[in-house]
């Protein structure tokens, strides 16, 4: 949510700041601006609302010769979408980026008397107008006075325009990511935005001051104290976050499942057994739990639904999955005795981020599935599992959602060899089974066609439901998400058991009903069900692994995946589930990449 890039150098830093926030561009925003502190002391502000290349149009007017700023794209949470709301602010000597929300800004307003500081409607300008209020030429001075009052969730990035050429940034929660190479330094809110100056990197630790030049970059704590932060390596480079020849990211994202998986599995597998000896994760905590419980948001937790079946159908042992913006306000039935297992793709999801610290509060130990090597939630698990799905540019989750999906499956592999539920034997069945998605999957893709006609179908209605038993009511849940948040179908998902409690009233003539029956213990009563949708007029696609079906009563168009495992079938149907969602979103000329509304990384409550 909201981009952050800050560069200063021995380089022009207009086409940098732009280049990066439009690499930042997935994280969801409604406008962009940059802020250049000039040679003479001044601070140049251009901003819109609109995107970046709006933005790049409108500072094409001239020669911009600064080598130092800083650039943001917005949000919206405090005020609406203009062009004033539009970061930076600036207020006297400073200009200001942020990401998250501050919680106290009318309490600042009025004990500061900054009200007639201040033109726009945002909580972000409360803070420029405070320091430069608080300003005695001191910039770490006035900032450490100003993060003692402020609070909320933020990530700043500041300039001063009587110290040119310096760049500070402080945060709390909200990410940022620095690095410093020969052409300057450079710091952002998302590595996408600085892979192109350096490989190596470090997360800008909570509630510390960076001081960026030329030079380097100085790190210290609130008592002034020099801290030499922990590096870290990005281990993908700059073609991974692009296209690669695909019309867009999602798509791109869709055909690299099958790499993803393999990078995420393979390293975990030791002579035909799951082994986390790698990732540091003791056997004890597995050994030690008697119940789990998984916090997510969003498709995360979808990941850990597919992980609840799969793990209370093959070891018995009760999973709960909880929404992790309710677990944290709630008294969670969690101890000592109970694996934590809190799921996000980029380890900065706040309502993730704080369940987790409730868990740890609570005496669990937590475990947690990132994408996103040292992010918060990385950094304050008891333990790690990092999926290596590479960058997730897309709004809508695909290769994470598989990659999680994965990691649910070797924990859940391990944790019945370690309690002895499974013996060798079984466990290298169960690990080969899981390895042999990815040719599956591979195969899969190859029916991109007949999910176009499909497609093209569903275009056109304003509903659409999606029916499942078991398992594959598990897959139904993420299908009806990635079809609502990207192609705005109204979309539901319904256990097909429960159709005629009620929901079969929404059933009407050609509506698009999504039928999965992939689990043959349920599959005469899932054809029964999806008969009687049929029977009322429904436009049934069928997603099974069928060989053919040509009963017409049964569905109008089918859908075949491989034949597999039945356990195993939720990688394949979600690639289906997946091109569906996109290829309906493409065919009705929308925003695949950039769904409105929406933000990748959902940073602030």
């Amino acid at each position: 949510m909201c981009g952050i890039i800050g560069f200063t150098g021995s380089l022009p830093a207009k086409d940098i700041l732009i280049d990066g926030l439009a690499r930042l561009e997935y994280r969801g925003y409604d406008s962009a601006g940059i802020a250049l502190l000039n040679d003479d002391d001044t601070l140049t502000i251009r901003k819109k609302a609109g995107r970046v290349d709006e933005l790049r149009a409108m500072c094409s007017d001239r020669e911009y010769t600064s080598t130092c700023g800083i650039g943001h794209t917005r949000w919206a949470t405090h005020g609406g979408v203009t062009d004033i709301n539009a970061h930076p602010h600036k207020c006297g000597k400073v200009a200001i980026i942020h990401n998250g929300i501050i919680e106290n800004y009318y309490d600042i307003i009025r004990e500061y008397g900054l009200a007639d500081m201040l033109v726009s409607e945002t909580d972000t300008e409360v803070v420029a107008a405070l320091l430069d209020k608080l300003y005695d030429g001191d910039p770490v001075k006035t900032i450490k006075k100003a993060v003692n009052i402020i609070s909320g969730s933020f990530a700043l990035c500041i300039m001063f325009a009587d110290h040119p050429g310096k760049i500070y940034a402080v945060r709390n929660v909200s990410p940022m990511v620095a690095a410093s190479s020969e052409k300057g330094s450079i710091i952002a809110s998302d590595l996408t935005a600085i892979i192109s100056f350096s490989k190596e990197y470090f997360v800008v630790p909570e509630y510390h001051i960076l001081t960026m030049t030329e030079e380097g970059i100085k790190v210290e704590d609130m008592k002034g104290n020099v801290v030499k932060p922990q590096m870290l390596e990005i281990t993908w480079d700059i073609e991974a976050a692009q296209k690669g020849g695909f019309p867009h990211y999602m798509l791109k994202e869709i055909y690299e499942q099958p790499d993803s998986l393999r990078n995420t599995i393979t390293p975990r597998v030791v002579d035909g057994l799951p082994d986390f000896t790698e990732d540091g994760i003791d056997d004890e905590v597995f050994k030690n739990c008697t119940n789990i419980t998984v916090v997510a948001c969003g498709t995360a937790m979808h990941a850990g639904i597919v992980g609840k079946a799969m793990i209370e159908a093959e070891l018995k042992i009760p999973v709960n999955v909880e929404i992790a913006s309710e677990f944290r306000y709630k008294e969670p039935l969690i101890d000592d005795k109970t694996l934590v297992i809190v799921t996000s793709q980029s380890g900065e999801t706040i309502d993730t981020l704080e369940a987790l610290r409730l868990a740890k509060r609570c005496g669990s130990k937590v475990l947690s599935v990132v994408n996103v090597k040292g992010s918060t939630i990385a950094r304050e698990s008891d333990y790690v599992l990092y999926t290596h799905a590479g960058p997730e540019i897309a709004v809508a989750s695909t290769k994470a959602y598989s990659v999680q999906m994965a990691a649910m499956y070797l924990i859940g592999c391990r944790i019945g060899l370690v309690k002895g539920i499974y013996t060798e034997e079984k466990a290298r069945q169960f690990i080969a089974s899981l390895l042999s998605v990815i040719p599956v999957i591979e195969e899969t893709l190859k029916q991109a066609d007949r999910v176009k006609e499909v497609a093209n179908y569903i275009k056109m209605a304003p509903d659409a439901f999606f029916i499942g038993r078991g398992i594959d009511y598990t897959l139904s849940l993420e299908g009806a998400l990635k079809l609502k948040e990207i192609s705005y179908v109204h979309a539901e998902a319904y256990a097909a058991g429960e159709l005629k409690h009620g929901t079969i009233a929404l059933i009407t003539e050609n509506v698009p009903v999504i039928a999965l029956a992939t689990q043959e213990a349920v599959y005469g009563k899932m054809i029964s069900n999806i008969r009687e949708v049929k029977a009322r007029g429904a436009y049934v696609i069928l997603i099974s692994m069928d060989d053919k079906v040509d009963d017409k009563t049964v569905c109008d168009k089918h859908i075949r995946i491989p034949k597999q495992d039945n356990l195993f079938s939720v990688f394949a149907t979600a690639v289906i589930l997946q091109l569906i969602a996109y290829y309906t979103s493409d065919a009705k000329g929308l925003d695949v990449d950039k769904p409105r509304n929406l933000a990748k990384s959902v940073t602030v409550e």
